[in-house]
């Protein structure tokens, strides 16, 4: 649901989580794992975001990004 109820039948709109904003150093590492791999498996990316100081869901997010990227250019 996007919207959250508020008062008597006011809605309001929730805030969206900020861009992340991955340093090179980052992008790089994401990328030389997705060419060895597609898919993380759970420890995987919990190694993968302890690592990187990201959060599991970034890692997550940025994984299927990335899969739709290569599925655009295929």
């Amino acid at each position: 649901e996007r919207e959250r109820r508020r008062g008597a039948g006011g809605t309001r709109e929730r805030q969206r989580r900020a861009r992340t904003a991955f340093t090179s150093e980052q992008v790089c590492r994401l990328e030389k794992t997705f060419q060895r791999q597609k898919y993380l498996g759970a420890s995987e990316r919990r190694k993968l975001a302890a690592a990187l100081q990201l959060s599991e869901i970034q890692i997550k997010t940025w994984f299927q990004n990335r899969r739709m990227k290569l599925k655009r250019q295929i």
